[in-house]
């Protein structure tokens, strides 16, 4: 197991930021951690990778326990904050060469280590350059060379695309992407379109608790249908389709294809294909829409309340 949490909970003063936080990743590939701003996602990061205390509960890091261990765990560990950690009047050498010291690599294996990181972020050819004159871009390149330096086993990123522009969106995707082939990459962030893009897992805490856990598929699913769309040879005015009992919006997205919003009737396609036939609409087709992702999370999100 590369990471597991036994009811991790932290509170600053009285009031709980998390509460009996229970994960197991045991796999390669990049878990999403989902959640508003405020929700707790910052909190159960810092605590894992050590940068906090929990006030009860357990982290352990490929079976070590981080309270009791704290420097054996936190070498498997590769953490990138929301804002990366960088001395922008140091070189790429420079740093990398200071965050390898730190992480007690051995002597010998930071040069290799250091060009292995930099060739995989592709910054190799910026060795020499001072952080402070690096693009945005890049310099988020260098905070994920840092992080995987030591070829930890967990690797932690809080909101790693943060910011940057399509073409670094696009770039940056890539890379996470690749260092998951190898790596646990767990990923925080409250862009719903961002994990579904990134994540094969989804863990979401929302008011300091899970309230899901499963495959990305499983979260695609998990709303109710909210519309339904059909295609017809001989499609109806708005108004017509109104009429249907449980109808509540129309859009038409070309001239032969509807999507019908409704009210959560189950028996709304019933309904629908008895007008085409009364009505010779000349139905197609008729499936239901997956609910939107920004619909799916009001829907968990309320469940913690």
């Amino acid at each position: 197991m590369i990471l597991k949490t036994t009811s991790l909970s932290h509170k600053y003063t009285s009031n709980w930021a998390i509460r009996d936080i229970n994960m197991e990743i045991g796999q390669t590939g990049v878990i999403g951690l989902l959640g508003s701003n405020g929700a707790g996602k910052s909190t159960t990061m810092n605590i894992i990778c050590g940068a906090l205390h929990q006030t009860s509960g357990k982290v352990f890091i490929n079976g070590i326990d981080l309270e009791k261990e704290p420097e054996a765990a936190k070498k498997e560990i590769g953490f990138l904050p929301q804002t990366p950690p960088l001395y922008t009047d140091l070189t790429i050498d420079e740093y990398l060469t200071y965050c390898a010291q730190l992480r007690l690599m051995d002597k010998s294996k930071i040069k290799p280590a250091m060009d292995e990181a930099k060739e995989r972020c592709g910054i190799a050819h910026f060795s020499s350059r001072l952080i402070k004159n690096l693009s945005g871009g890049y310099r988020q390149r260098v905070g994920i060379a840092q992080a995987i330096i030591h070829k930890p086993k967990l690797v932690v990123m809080d909101e790693p695309t943060n910011g940057l522009d399509p073409n670094q969106l696009i770039e940056a995707r890539k890379l996470i992407r690749e260092i998951a082939q190898e790596h646990t990459v767990l990923l925080s962030s409250h862009i719903l379109s961002e994990i579904s893009l990134l994540c094969k897992e989804i863990i979401m805490i929302e008011s300091g608790r899970i309230v899901f856990s499963d495959s990305m598929d499983a979260f695609n699913n998990y709303a109710q249908a909210s519309t339904v769309r059909m295609q017809m040879e001989n499609p109806p005015s708005r108004e017509e389709l109104l009429l249907v009992k449980g109808v509540t919006r129309v859009e038409f997205l070309s001239g032969k294809q509807v999507r019908i919003y409704f009210d959560g009737d189950s028996e709304i396609t019933e309904r629908l294909i008895a007008a085409s036939m009364q009505h010779d609409w000349r139905l197609r087709e008729i499936s239901f829409d997956k609910g939107l992702l920004d619909d799916i999370f009001k829907q968990l999100s309320a469940r913690s309340y």
